[in-house]
């Protein structure tokens, strides 16, 4: 034993039973033979948050093929891969004070494991133990001096893992090197087949033999398949890839443009479509949509009643409201249905989006569609709303965005629509010539559809000209604020006095990613000068993040916390849903 090992044993030991704020003098470095502890917090009473531990192997020490975790990408698969197998190594170890953090299907950038040039680090959480507000010295002693240096070496010391090339098989269960290496392979894979869409025209790719259905509506887990129906691609859509790693990869390819999603109730079309909402992300082997993957941009539209909405330039889809308020800054703190689609679409394409997709389960039905008796009852000119059917395709050419919409009660996309797909029973057919034959348009039609007028003079003049939207330099500054931003679980967000509802944007995937956000949202008040409009601030969070992970937008502090990088969409959708936020003019 070390002297530090023995100093922080000893120290433990010679608390226990004293109050609980004593325990604040432990914080420091500790080496345990090759694992180096770092106790950086030290939480103030046992009803706190969690005291903040690291623990750090050198690489020399880790023995790790460099192959694997040399490359960004791979560093952030072998990460995950290392997540799991921690939480695995835990519960063996029977230690339940120690907290890694559980990921989810998610292959993602999270700071629980760092790896990089000089080693591997993971940030735990530490409940250390009391007995009301007294210290159990002797019991924390095992859990900081024994189990943690043990969890550490089982986890970071590549020749005990039990079929490591030069293992001495110190474990019998627990990581495997050839678990590390198809877990980063199958990333590499992925990555490559996310580059592949641009290159071919795809917005979309869903493999043969994908499960799509999730065990429950409130789970992430894959449906057993013996229940669920493989996906098998229409003939006319079927795309194969033959990638670098020599795997060949065949399914839907969905083209660039519009394509819509039709079938009776209950048969796959909103699973489809929450398949590709997730295909922003990698996903683990056994996910069932490991070869489901989207362009990385797509971003998920509803109807979101309530909402706030600052600036917006919603003109092209609402104008000349009754009320005279002005649409091309258009404010509410509680938008209606319409108004709240139409902001929600116009804040994806600031942020990026080149690829929507909408369920008409989940939108406005006047924001979507207006039926030729209710055109003929109502005159164009009365009417507020140019619905998106009238939108859809100025969209695609004006500004090179696609969409993919599920319709199950209305054909009037038809005649829009580039490709048709048709679910029965979750077996998607082609009938993209059959829905042009019902609505009497042709792909000949599709291509010499005329501009799209401008609402308010008729001329021929693009309808999404939206200015950027500058934010102030207060606007993330409010007086009331006097803690950071911090997560209140997945779906809302703390902000000074304010709280930041996430519960609509669809594809943050847990209370790691929305922590992620909140912090996000703390570097962007950093940024915000009344110069800088949002789009660029959200390209310097990107830069950033690219270049120092998720530290940087930490400031690299010790110990971060657990947190998932998330999106510029989702950063963008939190932002716009904070009533505070305030806009230069």
């Amino acid at each position: 034993m070390s002297s530090r090992q023995s100093n922080l044993a000893s120290t433990l030991h010679n608390l226990d039973g004293r109050s609980y704020g004593n325990l604040k003098q432990i914080r420091g470095r500790y080496t345990f033979g090759p694992v180096t502890i770092f106790i950086d917090r030290v939480q103030a009473d046992p009803f706190a948050s969690p005291s903040k531990v690291r623990v750090r192997v050198d690489r020399a020490d880790a023995k790790f093929p460099l192959d694997l975790t040399t490359d960004r990408a791979d560093r952030i698969a072998a990460a995950d891969y290392l997540l799991r197998a921690g939480n695995e190594v835990l519960a063996k170890l029977d230690q339940r004070a120690l907290i890694l953090g559980r990921p989810g299907q998610e292959v993602l950038e999270r700071t629980n494991i760092l790896i990089d040039d000089a080693g591997f680090e993971a940030r735990l959480l530490v409940n250390l133990p009391a007995r009301g507000r007294r210290i159990l010295g002797h019991q924390a002693a095992d859990i900081l001096t024994r189990d943690l240096p043990d969890f550490a070496e089982r986890l970071f010391l590549f020749d005990r893992w039990s079929d490591a090339p030069s293992g001495r098989g110190g474990n019998t269960h627990g990581p495997s090197a050839e678990g590390l290496a198809d877990h980063v392979r199958l990333h590499r894979d992925q990555l490559e087949l996310r580059s592949h869409l641009g290159e071919a025209g795809l917005i979309g790719f869903v493999g043969n033999g994908a499960i799509l259905p999730r065990t429950s509506g409130d789970s992430d887990l894959p449906m057993k398949s013996s229940d669920a129906v493989a996906f098998t691609s229409p003939p006319e859509l079927e795309h194969t890839v033959e990638l670098s790693s020599g795997r060949t990869v065949t399914g839907m390819g969905i083209p660039r443009g519009v394509t819509v999603i039709v079938g009776g109730g209950y048969h796959g079309k909103s699973t489809i479509l929450r398949a590709l909402e997730r295909g922003v992300y990698p996903h683990i082997a056994g996910d069932g949509r490991e070869w489901v993957i989207s362009d990385p941009t797509a971003t998920s539209i509803r109807a979101e009643d309530g909402r706030a909405v600052t600036g917006d330039d919603i003109s092209a889809f609402i104008n000349n409201l009754p009320s005279g308020s002005d649409t091309r800054f258009f404010s509410t703190t509680n938008a209606s249905g319409s108004t709240s689609q139409a902001a929600n679409l116009v804040e994806a394409i600031e942020a990026g989006a080149n690829t929507l997709l909408i369920d008409e389960d989940t939108s406005a039905t006047n924001f979507m569609i207006r039926d030729e008796r209710m055109r003929a009852l109502i005159p164009a000119e009365r009417e507020p709303i140019t619905p998106f059917v009238d939108r859809v395709r100025p969209l695609l050419t004006e500004q090179g965005v696609s969409t993919v919409l599920v319709a199950g009660g209305s054909s009037a996309f038809f005649e829009v629509a580039d490709h048709v797909i048709a679910l029965d029973a979750y077996v998607p057919k082609e009938v993209t010539d059959q829905a042009h034959d019902l609505v009497g348009v042709t792909a000949a039609d599709l291509e010499t559809a005329p501009a799209d007028l401008d609402p308010d003079t008729g001329s021929d003049s693009p309808a999404f000209t939206a200015a950027p939207r500058v934010p102030t330099a207060k606007a993330l500054r409010p007086a009331s604020k006097t803690k950071t931003a911090r997560a209140k679980g997945a779906d809302r967000i703390q902000f000074g006095r304010d709280f930041i509802d996430l519960l609509a944007i669809a594809q943050l995937v847990d209370t790691q990613q929305a922590a992620g956000v909140a912090e996000a949202l703390e570097y962007l008040a950093e940024i915000f000068d009344g110069r800088t409009s949002l789009t660029q601030a959200l390209g310097e969070v990107e830069d950033m993040l690219d270049a120092e992970g998720l530290d940087g937008i930490t400031g690299h502090r010790d110990h971060p916390g657990h947190l998932t990088r998330p999106r510029r969409q989702e950063i963008a959708a939190a932002l716009n849903r904070y009533r505070g936020l305030s806009l230069e003019r």
